[in-house]
């Protein structure tokens, strides 16, 4: 008899702060993937949203029956020998990437925010990720749960303050913004937005299916993350659409929005990001490590492995963050579209 494992509401809580990371809550993939389209992409969010649910049952379904410890169970599984080791490959490195992203993106918070040098929030996030992980699954899930409420707490205020003082105007962004070479229409946007961060989420979502209380709690939590990304991500789109000719040079353009509605608004929020930042950088690492460790059983080597490969994506991190979310997010997506088409698959053979 399975043990008594994690409610529907933690699974959505894992679920949803796994995908809001510095990207989402700073605002940048929002504008990159869908106010760039003008009214189509709340197309976009709405198809995003119900492939997040549909996706996110699959992983934890699947990582459910196999008993996954990372996502390499559900990747042999669903792509076979050749292109389940490549998807393996991609995963692994983008986890990777991704954790540098959110160690890169908190300096540049700290920066622009606090004036602090930006190493201080690079070595911040990497040490509080690397301890989160140490507590092994658990502690991950716990960890990420307790911040979730306040994060989406911070995105629907500040949407809602900035939407009631700037009435959005949905359809300039197109104009403002040109278009992309990556992103060629809202619906390819919305698929390699789904396609990357299920590729992040899948080292969590696979561990969690197994750890979930009953298949009930799986599909409910899918049901719930699914609907809370895709509202965070409609009041985060309003909220820019108000000001989207001074935020789109913008490295944190929620900061700005934020600091439309007082200084102490814009103090919070910036708090909210950093605690915003550190659930998708747990998430990366864990991933990372569970991938070539096992870290279920808290050995040393796995804890050898977290501190390598915290200061590997400390150093990659003086590289940058905005750059990361405009090119390697839609190029992982483009990669991710196989790891898409092959849980479909899975999921009806299984």
């Amino acid at each position: 008899m399975r043990k008594k494992g994690v409610s529907s509401v933690k699974v959505a809580a894992a679920y949803i702060g796994t995908v809001v990371g510095a990207g989402f809550a700073t605002g940048q993939e929002i504008l990159q993937f869908f106010n760039r389209f003008g009214a189509l992409g709340l197309a976009g969010i709405l198809t995003a949203t119900i492939m997040f649910i549909v996706f996110g049952y699959f992983i934890m379904v699947l990582g459910r029956k196999l008993n996954s410890r990372s996502h390499l169970e559900i990747i042999k599984y669903s792509g076979g020998k050749k292109l389940g080791a490549l998807m393996d490959l991609v995963i692994t490195v983008f986890l990777f990437g991704s954790f540098t992203a959110m160690i890169a993106g908190t300096g540049a918070l700290f920066s622009q925010q606090f004036n602090l040098h930006p190493l201080t929030g690079n070595i911040l996030m990497a040490v509080l990720s690397a301890v989160t992980v140490f507590a092994g699954i658990n502690g991950v899930i716990n960890s990420i749960s307790f911040v979730v409420p306040f994060l989406l707490a911070a995105v629907i205020g500040t949407g809602l303050f900035s939407i009631i003082s700037r009435t959005p105007d949905i359809d300039i962004a197109a104009a403002v913004m040109g278009e992309s070479s990556l992103m060629t229409n809202w619906l390819v946007s919305a698929v390699l937005y789904v396609s990357y961060n299920i590729i992040i989420s899948s080292a969590v979502l696979a561990p969690l299916g197994s750890e979930a209380r009953d298949i009930k709690a799986v599909r409910n939590g899918a049901v719930l993350g699914g609907l809370g990304l895709g509202l965070g991500a409609v009041m985060v789109y309003l909220a820019l659409s108000g000001s989207i000719s001074e935020i789109t040079d913008l490295e944190v353009p929620m900061i700005y929005i934020a600091g439309g509605i007082s200084r102490a608004a814009q103090t919070t929020y910036a708090a909210v990001l950093v605690a915003e930042v550190y659930t998708t950088a747990v998430a990366s690492l864990y991933g990372f490590v569970s991938r070539i460790s096992d870290i279920r059983r808290h050995t040393v080597k796995s804890r050898i492995v977290t501190v390598e490969i915290t200061i590997a994506a400390l150093l990659a991190s003086q590289f940058g963050f905005s750059n990361l979310v405009k090119y390697l997010y839609p190029a992982v997506g483009y990669c991710g579209i196989a790891l898409l088409i092959c849980l479909i698959h899975a999921k009806f053979t299984l």
